[in-house]
């Protein structure tokens, strides 16, 4: 009887960090629909389970001054097993991974550390849509949020459907036919997140429309599957090579020769996918560094001037009129004023003396 799978786990996970020095570069894997923080990126190896992200043979030969992190968060499309179904939408796990990628990197004592996005599926929208609001977190106060912006530098995306998939308007129609073969008790069902991959979905576009204007601020990396995927009553591609890796100026693209599902695992670390995808990453983390500290010091002195024009305009504004002290009001004495016979003196007699 094979043993049950271990429970899910989410958040921030930290595979590797070099040993003697500090690290020069976050390296953050995001997975995608259904997916894990660990098993998406783990193949089985005859007896052994390789992680390419932490076997010393794979990522850290490559890049031994990386911290390789991996973000897990409920992407669950239904409760079957020991799975939970999601509840929550794109921007609620965006903002998510914004605030704990931040707070992993402040008690790391890193925040100005340059990262790099690895991203599978449906994991390349969450990210696109983090850093879309990451970056408008402008006011002064919310600068730890906009960091993962200021120093993202690099994004790889396989398969990650920017305009949706045909077959997710599939996989909705199958899970809602799995409602009715399995008691409502066992079962619970999200279709929100696979309603965002259907091709051409109003959020997609939204995602893109959010995105687009920051690309130039990154280097950015697409790869598309070659082999279909079994789904069981037929093979077919997940998502299509037009979807996975549109042809934008400044952008790279490569097919991985694996199915959807299998594209960010390697077994091997001679395979052609592993070879292409560690040598972007190699080239980014080399470049990284100088750049994301100029992007650094260009903040820090944008967010001084900001300061100082906040606390000029106190120094200067005059102060509102509805805050201005009124007049005193005139005194309840009666305007006559008498001159007294016996004083010379200028006499006020308040009204209820009478004359």
């Amino acid at each position: 009887m094979p043993s049950p799978k271990p429970p899910q786990l989410f958040g921030i996970h930290e595979l590797y960090r070099p040993a003697n020095s500090a690290p020069e570069v976050d390296i953050v894997a995001v997975h995608g629909l259904n997916g894990d923080r660990l098993r998406t990126w783990t193949t089985q190896s005859g007896s052994s389970q390789v992680c390419w992200l932490s076997r010393p043979e794979f990522l850290p030969r490559y890049i031994p001054g990386a911290r390789v992190l991996t973000w897990g968060y409920n992407a669950n499309v239904s409760s079957f097993g020991s799975k939970v179904a999601s509840s929550e939408r794109l921007l609620q796990h965006a903002q998510t991974l914004v605030a704990q990628l931040c707070s992993d990197r402040d008690l790391d004592n890193a925040s100005e550390r340059p990262i790099i996005f690895v991203c599978h599926s449906l994991g390349g929208i969450v990210v696109k849509k983090a850093l879309a609001y990451s970056a408008s977190r402008t006011f002064s106060q919310l600068t730890h949020l906009q960091s993962i912006y200021t120093c993202t530098f690099a994004l790889l995306f396989l398969g990650t459907p920017h305009h949706g998939s045909p077959k997710a308007r599939l996989l909705h129609t199958m899970t809602k036919l799995a409602s009715f073969a399995v008691p409502n008790a066992a079962l619970s069902l999200s279709t929100a997140l696979i309603q965002i991959l259907e091709s051409e979905s109003g959020v997609l576009q939204d995602v893109t429309a959010a995105f687009v204007p920051l690309m130039p601020h990154f280097r950015v990396f697409f790869f598309w599957e070659q082999h279909k995927t079994d789904l069981k009553y037929t093979r077919d591609f997940i998502v299509e090579e037009s979807s996975a890796a549109p042809i934008i100026d400044n952008t790279e693209r490569c097919g991985i020769a694996a199915d959807h599902r299998e594209m960010c695992r390697f077994e091997k670390s001679n395979d052609p996918g592993f070879q292409t995808v560690i040598a972007a990453l190699k080239r980014y983390a080399h470049e990284a560094p100088s750049v994301v500290a100029e992007r650094c010091r260009t903040a820090h002195e944008v967010l001084e001037d900001e300061r100082d024009w906040q606390a000029g305009e106190l120094r200067i504004q005059p102060v509102p009129s509805e805050y201005a002290q009124a007049p005193l009001a005139p005194p309840p004495y009666e305007k006559e004023i008498k001159l007294s016979q016996r004083t010379d003196s200028l006499v006020i007699k308040p009204a209820w003396q009478g004359e």
